[in-house]
């Protein structure tokens, strides 16, 4: 039996998905919302994760770190991202975070089933339909820690409200928010989260 952990923040969808999920003969699905979804993954010690990039809480940033699997969250249970095609920002966060299968939101049940069982063998997974959005995470002028500066900044968060989450100065902040308006080539903080936004990144 393959153990998965699955989480959303979407109630109805998490729990029709696990549903579908646990008609499989071989897997036994727990799921969870990003906010629980921590402790659980150390309680249960899944053989995949399976977590959607995105997330109610944290400003939008689904905290990826915190889950065993990823770069510093330790453990063993490999990490299974559901991705946006349209938003390479949150892509490149899971590739940093040592994701090990990277499923298209837009596919059917059957792929993720298909994308869980080879994670769970130790293969990687991509869906060919993510390609191009990885070509794109991949010219993405921005740092990691520019990223997250830029993602909560689009959320509304104020320079106290980011440096409070990132554990950062207030001016230290502003300088990140200062590169980010001049890699971006835009004029201000607002412009530049409607280009990044039209691009995806955030």
């Amino acid at each position: 039996m393959i153990r998965v952990l699955l989480v959303h923040d979407v109630c109805l969808l998490r729990s029709a998905l696990a549903e579908r999920l646990a008609g499989e003969p071989d897997l036994e699905v727990f799921h969870a919302p990003w906010r629980s979804a921590p402790s659980r993954a150390r309680m249960l010690r899944p053989d995949v994760c399976a977590v959607d990039l995105d997330c109610s809480e944290s400003y939008g940033i689904a905290p990826l770190g915190e889950l065993p699997g990823s770069r510093t969250g330790g453990g063993s249970s490999p990490l299974l991202v559901l991705a946006n095609a349209n938003r390479p920002g949150p892509l490149r966060r899971a590739v940093e975070a040592y994701a090990c299968g990277f499923v298209d939101k837009e596919g059917t049940p059957e792929n993720l089933i298909a994308a869980i069982r080879k994670v769970a063998k130790g293969e990687l997974f991509v869906d060919t339909s993510l390609g191009f959005s990885f070509l794109r995470a991949a010219q993405m002028p921005l740092t990691k820690r520019e990223l997250s500066v830029l993602s909560l900044a689009a959320e509304g968060a104020s320079i106290g409200d980011i440096a409070n989450s990132l554990h950062l100065s207030n001016g230290t902040v502003r300088n990140y928010m200062a590169a980010i308006t001049r890699k971006t080539g835009a004029r201000n903080r607002v412009d530049a989260i409607r280009i990044s936004q039209g691009e995806g990144w955030v």
